[in-house]
C-alpha cells in the first residue's frame, strides 16, 4: 500500500460510514432461543498445533472441529491436494466432526508424513484451518566412536564434546557417570548450551575415566549415552621425561604452563560474534570463560539497561536469559569475565526478528442487508509480513468478481451487503519465519428485535447503592436501546443515569424517588421490542442502639442492646457472635429480637460480642467488650487517668537529636499504654504543641530526633485505658543551629494563564522547614526539548513565579530550589508543565450527517490538527436547532438551540431524541480549556417521519341510548403525515370483564365521530390514538356509558339500579340466613366447644349469653378458627407489634383505572371497581365489616 497516498474524499467517506459497524459488530448471543434458527458460516472451534511431532507407537490424531448453521461437513488436503480418506482404511474421521484418526499400527508412519489442512463447509461458507505440519518423532542412535584418553595438564581449560545424535525434537542433554550420578557443576566446571562441557581450568580432582553424556529424547522417553571418556590431569613438574613419553601416544593438553593467567574466551570465540532471535521468544546468551583463578562473568548492555522483570542468569552466571524479547531488546550486550590478573570482554551483536504477529484479527461480522462493514488483518512482524486474503478458501484473485466488494491491502471494505452473500474470508499474513491465518466470516442477516432479558423483573437495591437495570437485546440491524421511567418520561444519558452500550441502565446512587416501572424499548428498522421491569429502593438496614462495653461480675447478668431501623419490606435477622465465631451452645445465653442477655456469668465468657442485622439486600453491625472480674464485696476498682509525668530531663545533646527522659505519675488502677511527646517551636509558632513521638508504657525514654534552628521546648502525656493524663511541666528549651534546607517546596506545578505565559506555583516551605534565616527560593525554568540553558530567578515570601513571553501552550521543565544563608537545599526534582492555552484557530472539516432513524442522526467530522487546538484537546461541540417541520414553509423562530459535547479526540458523535419528520441545522466546533474554535460550516439535514403522538384529548360530547359522540383534538406533534386515527371500544359487563374490541379506522381529516347500535345502559372503554406511515402512536382512553330509557344521559350510573348489584345483595341475605341455620344446628347439639368451655370457665356475670331473640351472635367473635387457625407454628417468630403479615398473592396484576381496588384475574377478565368492593385480607379477620366466607365459617363449626 503506497503510504503517501493522498486521502481520497471517496474513500474517506466510505471509512467514515463503517467506523460505527466496526466499533458495534453485532455479536450472536449464546442462548439457544436465539441461536435456534439463525444461519452462521462455519467457525473453526479447535484445531491441532501447527507443528505436531508424534510418537509412532500411537495413532496420529489431527483435530478440526467447527460450529455452523446447518452443521458443517469437512474435507482435508494433504501437501496442497485432495486428501481421498475413503481410498484409506487406515484412516477413519469421527462422526459429526473433521477430527482425523490414522492407525499406524503395522505402517510406515513416515507415509503419513506432510502438511494437512482441514475445510470447514456449509452452503453459507467455507472456513480453513492453519496449515498442520506432521512430522515422526526420532531418537537416532549415537554414532560409534572410540574416545581416546586425555592427558592435560593441571590448570589449562579443556572441552569435553557431546556432540548428540540430531532427534526430532532436540534431545536434552546431561553428564553422568558410571553409577548415573550427575556430575558436579560450577563456576569452573559448566555445561554449555549445546551440552559440551567446560572446564575453565582443570584440578588432579577432574581426573576420572567416566565422563559420559546422556542424550534424553523427550516424544519417545528413550535415553541413549555416548563412550565414556578418560580424564588424566598431571603436574609436569613432578614427573620424569620416561612418563611424559609414555603418554606421548594419547592426546596430550600443554597449550600453555601450569600457572595463573588472564581470563580468555572459551565460547564464544574471537572479540564479538552475532545472535539473532524472534520476537517473543527467549533469547539465551553464553559466555565461557577459561583463566587461573576461573573468572567471575558479569553482562551489561551498550547504551541501555537490561530488562530486570524478563531477565535472568543461569549456568554461575554464565548464561543470560531475556524472556518475551521485543524490538528494544535489540542491541550489543557485553559479557566481561573477570579475575585477579585482569579481564575480558566479548561483544553478542543481537538482532531481533519477527514472525507475524496480530494487532487486530479480523472478527466476525452480522450486517443487516444494505449495511456496509469493514474487515481489518493489522500485522506486524520483521522483515513486515505479505498479507493475502481469500474468500471461502479461494484466493480473492481466483474468486468470483463481486463488486460491493473492495481490497486495500489488509483492508476489506463491503458495501451494501444483500441476503445471500454471506462468506467466510480468511487472511493470511507471512514473512520468512512464520505465518498466521484467521478466519472471520460475514453473515447478512435480517432480525427484528429480541429483549433477552426476562420481563417484569424486579430489581432491589439499597439507597445510595449502584443500580443496574439490564436490556439484553439481539436483531439485525444492531437494535437501538432507549429507557422510559413510569411509561412516560424519556430517560436520556447523564446524570443520574448512564445507558450502557449493551443497553444495560445505571443509576450511580441509587434514591427512593427512582422507585418505579422502567420499560426498555429495542427499535431498529424491522420492528420493536419492549420489556418492562421494576427498581425498588430500599431503606438501609442501620443499628440504632449499639452493644456498649460491659464491666461485670462473676455470677451476674449482662445485657447487650443492639437496635435496628431498616426498611418495612425487609425482614431483618439478627445474628450474635462471640469473638467472631458462634455463641455457645448454653441456655445461658438468650438471643431476643434486640438484645442478648448473659446469665450466670463465667469467667470464659469473657470476650468481644458482636450484633449483625442482616437483610436479603444489606447488613450492619456493632461490637462490644465483655470483661468479667471476681465477685467481692470489696468497692468497686475506680478507674483513672494517669497523673502527668515530672522530672523531665534532656541528655545526650547533639545538632540532630537529644534523649529525653522522665518520671511516671500514679497510674490509678490501669496500666500505662504509651507515652506522648509533644513540642513547641518558641522560634516559629509559640503557644502550639505537636506531637512528636509516642513510646511504649513500659518506657520512660525517648531519642528525639531534631530539626535545624528550633527553640525546642518539650512536654509527655501518659494514656491508659481511661484516657490521657493531663501534660507534664515543659522541659528546659533547646535550640538547634542553623542549617541549609533538607527538603524543596511541595505540590511543585505549572500551568499558562494565558498564551503567552507559564504560572509557576509552589506550597513553600514553613519556618520549622526552613532550617535557618534569610529563606529564599530559586525558581529554574526551560522549554523541554529544546536545547538550551535554563533560566533562573531567585524569589523570597512567595509561592508562584510567571515566566512571561512563553510560545502557546508547549511543555516547559522547571523546579524550585530552596536556599538559605547556610546553603541550597538538595536537588530539586524536575516538573513538567504547559505555558497558557488560547481559542483554537481551526474549525472541523468534513462534517457530515447520517439519520439513523427518526429521532437519532450520527454526526462524523474530521478532527482539526493538533498545533490548531493551541491548548489540551478537551473535546468537540456539537451545535444543533431544529429549523422547522418538513410540513411547514417556515422556520420556527422559538426553536432553541441544543449542544451535545463529545469529550476526546472524537471524530463522530450521536444526536439522540431528535423530533421526527423535521429540518435541523448543525455546526461543529472544538473545545479546549481556554474556549471554543471558530464554527464549521453549517450542515443541513432532515429527520424521516415517526409515529405521531397522542390525540391531545378525547371527550364524549353526547350519551344516547344506544350511542356514544365522540369529540378529540389532533396530536400536538403529528411527527409526520397524518394517515388517520384509529378508535378501539370495549363494553365492561356486570361481572367488570372486557367484552371484544371493535376497530374503528377514521380519516385524518375527522375530530368527531358517533358511535350507533350499543347496548343501553352500559359501560365502554374507549381508546383513539393517530398514525402516520410509521404505524400508530400512544392512545389515550376514556370510559362512558349509555343511559336507560327513564334516566337523563349521564356518565354516573345508578348502582341501586344494576343487576349485578341486585343479585349481588341476594346472594349475601342468603348467606346470611345459612350462617344463621348452621349456627342453631350447633347450638342445640348440646355439646362442649371453645364458646362453651370459657363460658363455664369465666363465669364473668359481664358477658351476656348469646341472643337468640335478635338472631345476633353476642360478644363472641372467635371461633375454633381464632385458636387453631391463627395459632403461630411452634417455633416460629412473631414480629413485635403483634400483627401477622398476610401472604400475597402471586396471581394478583397490577391495579386496573385510576385508584381503583380492581384487579385482573388471571384468565385476565376485569374484576373491582365494577364487581363490588375485595374481600378484605385474611388477616383483619374479625374486625372486618362484611360477611365472613361460608366456607370458612362451616370450618369452623364441624
Amino acid at each position: 500500500m503506497d503510504r503517501n497516498r493522498k486521502w481520497e474524499p471517496g474513500f474517506g467517506a466510505v471509512l467514515l460510514i463503517l467506523m460505527s459497524h466496526v466499533t458495534s459488530a453485532l455479536e450472536v448471543p449464546l442462548d439457544p432461543k436465539v441461536l435456534e434458527g439463525l444461519p452462521q458460516p462455519p467457525t473453526i472451534t479447535l484445531q491441532s498445533p501447527k507443528d505436531y511431532i508424534f510418537d509412532p507407537r500411537e495413532n496420529i490424531v489431527i483435530h478440526c472441529e467447527a460450529k455452523g448453521k446447518p452443521q458443517p461437513s469437512f474435507l482435508w488436503t494433504r501437501n496442497g491436494t485432495h486428501f481421498d480418506m475413503e481410498k484409506d482404511s487406515k484412516v477413519l474421521m469421527k462422526p459429526g466432526s473433521g477430527t482425523l484418526v490414522i492407525d499406524i499400527s503395522g505402517e510406515k508412519a513416515e507415509a503419513y508424513e506432510g502438511t494437512y489442512q482441514c475445510a470447514a463447509h456449509n452452503e453459507h461458507g467455507t472456513a480453513l484451518s492453519n496449515n498442520i505440519v506432521i512430522r515422526q518423532s526420532r531418537s537416532p542412535l549415537w554414532s560409534k566412536e572410540r574416545n581416546e584418553a586425555i592427558v592435560v595438564q593441571m590448570g589449562v581449560s579443556l572441552v569435553l564434546q557431546c556432540r548428540p545424535p540430531a532427534g526430532l525434537p532436540p534431545p536434552v542433554i546431561f553428564w553422568m557417570d558410571n553409577n548415573f550420578q550427575k556430575l558436579p557443576l560450577d563456576k569452573r566446571v559448566s555445561q554449555a548450551l549445546n551440552g559440551d562441557l567446560y572446564f575453565s581450568n582443570v584440578l588432579p580432582e577432574d581426573t576420572r575415566s567416566d565422563y559420559i553424556c546422556y542424550a534424553r529424547f523427550p516424544h519417545t522417553q528413550t535415553i541413549q549415552q555416548k563412550q565414556p571418556i578418560s580424564v588424566n590431569v598431571l603436574n609436569m613438574e613432578t614427573m620424569n621425561e620416561t612418563l611424559a613419553a609414555f603418554y606421548n601416544v594419547t592426546d596430550f593438553y600443554s597449550d600453555s604452563p601450569e600457572g595463573e593467567r588472564r581470563p580468555g574466551f572459551m565460547l564464544p570465540l574471537g572479540p564479538s560474534s552475532t545472535k539473532m532471535v524472534l520476537r517473543g521468544e527467549t533469547l539465551e546468551l553464553e559466555c565461557i570463560a577459561e583463566g587461573l583463578p576461573t573468572p567471575d562473568i558479569s553482562w551489561q548492555k551498550e547504551g541501555g539497561e537490561l530488562p530486570s522483570s524478563r531477565m535472568s542468569y543461569h549456568n554461575f552466571k554464565k548464561t543470560l536469559k531475556i524472556s518475551d524479547v521485543n524490538e528494544a531488546d535489540g542491541g550489543n550486550y557485553r559479557c566481561t569475565a573477570t579475575n585477579k590478573l585482569g579481564s575480558a570482554d566479548h561483544i553478542i551483536k543481537v538482532t531481533v526478528k519477527a514472525a507475524p504477529f496480530w494487532i487486530s484479527a479480523p472478527r466476525n461480522l452480522i450486517l443487516a442487508p444494505n449495511e456496509t462493514g469493514i474487515l481489518t488483518c493489522r500485522v506486524n512482524g520483521e522483515p513486515k509480513p505479505n498479507v493475502h486474503w481469500f474468500v471461502n478458501g479461494v484466493p480473492m484473485d481466483n474468486a468470483p468478481e463481486d463488486r460491493s466488494r473492495k481490497v486495500e491491502d489488509d483492508t476489506v471494505i463491503l458495501s451494501s451487503v444483500q441476503t445471500g452473500s454471506s462468506a467466510v474470508y480468511q487472511c493470511n499474513a507471512s514473512n520468512e519465519f512464520g505465518y498466521l491465518m484467521a478466519n472471520a466470516f460475514v453473515s447478512v442477516l435480517a432480525e427484528p428485535p429480541r429483549v433477552l432479558t426476562p420481563s417484569n423483573q424486579v430489581y432491589k437495591v439499597i439507597t445510595n447503592n449502584p443500580a443496574l437495570l439490564h436490556c439484553a437485546s439481539f436483531g439485525s440491524p444492531i437494535p437501538t436501546i432507549t429507557w422510559f421511567k413510569d411509561s412516560q418520561i424519556s430517560i436520556k444519558n447523564g446524570d443520574p443515569y448512564v445507558i450502557h452500550e449493551n443497553g444495560t441502565l445505571e443509576i450511580n446512587v441509587a434514591q427512593p424517588l427512582n422507585s418505579g416501572k422502567y420499560t426498555c424499548i429495542a427499535t431498529n428498522n424491522l420492528g420493536i421490542k419492549e420489556n418492562h421491569v421494576s427498581l425498588e429502593v430500599k431503606e438501609p438496614t442501620r443499628i440504632l442502639k449499639q452493644p456498649e462495653y460491659k464491666v461485670v461480675q462473676r455470677g451476674m447478668s449482662a445485657v447487650f442492646e443492639c437496635k435496628v431501623k431498616h426498611d418495612p419490606s425487609l425482614i431483618p435477622t439478627v445474628i450474635w457472635l462471640k469473638d467472631k465465631g458462634e455463641l455457645p451452645d448454653d441456655e445461658r445465653f438468650e438471643v431476643d429480637t434486640d438484645s442478648l442477655t448473659i446469665k450466670d456469668i463465667r469467667d470464659d465468657d469473657e470476650g468481644t460480642y458482636t450484633c449483625i442485622m442482616n437483610t436479603t439486600l444489606d447488613q450492619d453491625s456493632a461490637s462490644a467488650m465483655l470483661t468479667v472480674v471476681e465477685a467481692t464485696p470489696t468497692p468497686a476498682i475506680v478507674y483513672e487517668k494517669p497523673d502527668p509525668p515530672t522530672d523531665l530531663e534532656l541528655t545526650d545533646q547533639t545538632e540532630r537529636s537529644v534523649q529525653l527522659t522522665w518520671t511516671p505519675g500514679d497510674e490509678h488502677n490501669s496500666l500505662t499504654q504509651n507515652f506522648l511527646v509533644q513540642y513547641e517551636d518558641l522560634l516559629h509558632q509559640p503557644g502550639v504543641w505537636i506531637n512528636l513521638t509516642e513510646v511504649a508504657g513500659t518506657s520512660t525514654t525517648a531519642q528525639l530526633q531534631l530539626s535545624p534552628y528550633v527553640y525546642y521546648s518539650f512536654r509527655v502525656l501518659a494514656r491508659n485505658e481511661v484516657g490521657y493524663s493531663g501534660p507534664s511541666e515543659p522541659s528546659s528549651q533547646y535550640r538547634t543551629n542553623p542549617a541549609a534546607p533538607d527538603e524543596n517546596p511541595s505540590d511543585v506545578q505549572g500551568v499558562g494563564t494565558e498564551p503567552n505565559n507559564l504560572v509557576i506555583s509552589w506550597t513553600p516551605l514553613t519556618g520549622f522547614q526552613s532550617n535557618g534565616p534569610g529563606l529564599e527560593y530559586k525558581v529554574l525554568w526551560k522549554q523541554k526539548d529544546v536545547d538550551e540553558e535554563w533560566s533562573s530567578k531567585s524569589v523570597a515570601n512567595l509561592s508562584r513565579f510567571v515566566v512571561s513571553g512563553t510560545p502557546t501552550y508547549v511543555p516547559y521543565e522547571f523546579k524550585v530550589q530552596a536556599f538559605n544563608d547556610y546553603g541550597s537545599g538538595p536537588d530539586a526534582e524536575v516538573v513538567v508543565g504547559y505555558s497558557g492555552e488560547d481559542v483554537p484557530l481551526s474549525a472541523p472539516d468534513s462534517v457530515q450527517v447520517m439519520v439513523q432513524n427518526s429521532t437519532l442522526a450520527e454526526v462524523h467530522w474530521e478532527p482539526v490538527s493538533s498545533p490548531s487546538v493551541q491548548g489540551k484537546l478537551q473535546g468537540y461541540k456539537v451545535y444543533y436547532r431544529r429549523l422547522r417541520g418538513l410540513h411547514e414553509t417556515q422556520e420556527q423562530a422559538d426553536q432553541q438551540e441544543q449542544v451535545l459535547t463529545f469529550s476526546g479526540n472524537r471524530s463522530e458523535g450521536r444526536l439522540p431524541g431528535l423530533q421526527p419528520y423535521s429540518v435541523y441545522n448543525l455546526f461543529v466546533k472544538v473545545l479546549n480549556n481556554k474556549g471554543e474554535g471558530p464554527s464549521s460550516l453549517n450542515t443541513t439535514f432532515e429527520t424521516p417521519e415517526g409515529v405521531p403522538g397522542p390525540p391531545s384529548f378525547l371527550n364524549v360530547v353526547n350519551f344516547g341510548l344506544d350511542s356514544l359522540t365522540l369529540e378529540w383534538g389532533p396530536p400536538m406533534n403529528n411527527n409526520g403525515r397524518l394517515a388517520g386515527y384509529t378508535l378501539i371500544y370495549q363494553a365492561v359487563n356486570n361481572t367488570g370483564e372486557l367484552g371484544p374490541g371493535k376497530v374503528m379506522t377514521l380519516q385524518a381529516n375527522k375530530t368527531t365521530v358517533t358511535l350507533d347500535s350499543l347496548d343501553s345502559s352500559m359501560l365502554y372503554k374507549l381508546y383513539l390514538s393517530a398514525r402516520t406511515i410509521k404505524g400508530s402512536g400512544p392512545n389515550v382512553s376514556e370510559e362512558a356509558s349509555t343511559v336507560m330509557e327513564t334516566t337523563v344521559p349521564n356518565r354516573q350510573v345508578d348502582i341501586a339500579t344494576q343487576g349485578w348489584f341486585i343479585g349481588l345483595m341476594c346472594a349475601i341475605a342468603l348467606l346470611i340466613l345459612v350462617l344463621l341455620i348452621v349456627c342453631f344446628i350447633k347450638r342445640n347439639k348440646g355439646g362442649k366447644y371453645p364458646v362453651k368451655e370459657k363460658e363455664d370457665a369465666h363465669q364473668d356475670p359481664e358477658i351476656q349469653p348469646m341472643k337468640e331473640d335478635d338472631g345476633t351472635f353476642g360478644e363472641y367473635r372467635s371461633m375454633e378458627s381464632d385458636t387453631e387457625d391463627h395459632k403461630p407454628l411452634k417455633g416460629s417468630r412473631t414480629p413485635s407489634n403483634g400483627t401477622v403479615r398476610r401472604d400475597e398473592s402471586d396471581d394478583s396484576l397490577v391495579d386496573y383505572g385510576e385508584g381503583g381496588d380492581g384487579q385482573f384475574n388471571e384468565d385476565g377478565s376485569f374484576i373491582g371497581q365494577y364487581s363490588g368492593k375485595k374481600e378484605k385480607d385474611t388477616h383483619e379477620g374479625n374486625e372486618s365489616s362484611e360477611a365472613p366466607s361460608p366456607v370458612n365459617a362451616m370450618n369452623s363449626f364441624v
